[in-house]
């Protein structure tokens, strides 16, 4: 015996419809992402497009920060910073790290001379599987406030084709427009390109929050203070920077202080172009400890997208709108990247070293 009775031809029709248009939304909402509506809006492809053009194509590599090594160790936490995060890595004990120093330059094979700014990434993993993965940087500011910003900021360092260096009336017209970077430019005229990457500070720029056991929230910025010291510069090898890295790992691990800077009810957390004031509160959290380094090509850290939207229960994105911008640009990279290394049909052409030539 039919316990339900069939729908009838108007109720089939309403369902139709109604799959229908969830159907639609669901494409329209990739056609928006895509910027197909608005092909001027700044998108994560759009902008992992620049970066190629600007730096060329270099198959199965990042498309900045593409020249660096892989590094592995762990993070011993002194428990100081359990008091305003949740997170288990913050808790007193050890947890093991892959990180990877960097270059931010698009070709792989660039010289360490090519920029005064060093990277560090770190993909932190919790015992209970949680990750925490952050990417940080060897300035204390950056250039711009938005993703739009600095999408013109990179269309204004596109190489001339007849020179094939930025067009200084570009970059002059775009540094006018934006004030903002002022910090930044303040930095760069006194930045000179370290000799080591591991004396180096490393910032985190972009604001973060902390969320405490009884759900109290504090925006917070990091940095990795390095207990090594060396203000000197790199020579003319094109790649002192790996060599003193290893040279000194051989030597015992190299360690890094993770301090965290808790902000003061108005500073500002979605404006990575102004630093907080120094008198803000910090706790030094525990001490990372890098032990082995490996080539990236054959690391660890080869296959680790470094999102810093990637965070543990009791870390969260703060409203700086430069961090969905970078964990969009990132999977971008990543998605073409390894899909270059898989050989899969459409990708970029291989580029090889100018001494594999």
């Amino acid at each position: 015996m039919r316990t339900q009775q069939s729908l009838s031809a108007p109720s089939l029709m309403l369902r139709f419809a109604l799959i229908a248009i969830v159907l639609i939304l669901i494409v329209l909402t990739f056609v928006y992402v895509g910027g197909w509506f608005a092909p001027h809006r700044v998108t994560a492809q759009r902008m992992v497009d620049q970066l190629q053009t600007n730096a060329g194509v270099f198959s199965g590599y990042r498309r900045n920060h593409a020249k660096g090594v892989c590094v592995a160790g762990y993070f011993d936490s002194n428990g100081q910073a359990q008091a305003y995060s949740l997170a288990q890595v913050f808790a007193p004990g050890r947890t093991p790290v892959v990180g990877r120093f960097a270059v931010p330059v698009g070709n792989p094979y660039a010289p360490d001379s090519s920029s005064p700014i060093r990277s560090m990434a770190l993909r932190f993993t919790q015992a209970n599987g949680q990750q925490w993965r952050t990417g940080m940087n060897s300035m204390p500011v950056f250039p711009v406030t938005t993703p739009q910003a600095f999408f013109e900021l990179l269309q204004a360092q596109q190489p001339d084709p007849s020179t094939h260096k930025p067009d200084p009336a570009k970059l002059a017209a775009f540094f006018a427009a934006h004030p903002e970077t002022a910090a930044f430019g303040a930095w760069v005229k006194t930045a000179k390109p370290s000799a080591s990457y591991v004396t180096e500070s490393y910032w985190s720029l972009n604001a973060f929050v902390f969320v405490d056991a009884n759900g109290v929230h504090h925006a917070v910025r990091w940095r990795m203070v390095p207990e090594a010291s060396d203000a000197s510069t790199g020579g003319s090898d094109p790649n002192y920077l790996d060599a003193d890295l290893a040279q000194r790992l051989a030597q015992g691990p190299q360690r890094w202080h993770l301090v965290i800077t808790l902000a003061n009810p108005g500073d500002p957390t979605n404006d990575a172009t102004k630093e907080w004031p120094s008198d803000r509160r910090e706790v030094d959290a525990g001490t990372l400890v890098l032990t082995s380094t490996t080539p990236q090509e054959s690391g660890a850290c080869r296959d680790i997208n470094y999102d810093p939207t990637v965070l543990p229960h009791g870390i969260e994105i703060s409203d700086d709108p430069l961090l969905p911008a970078r964990s969009a640009a990132y999977a971008t990279s990543y998605l073409r990247r390894t899909s270059e290394e898989a050989h899969l049909p459409g990708t970029a052409t291989p580029k090889t070293s100018p001494e594999a030539n």
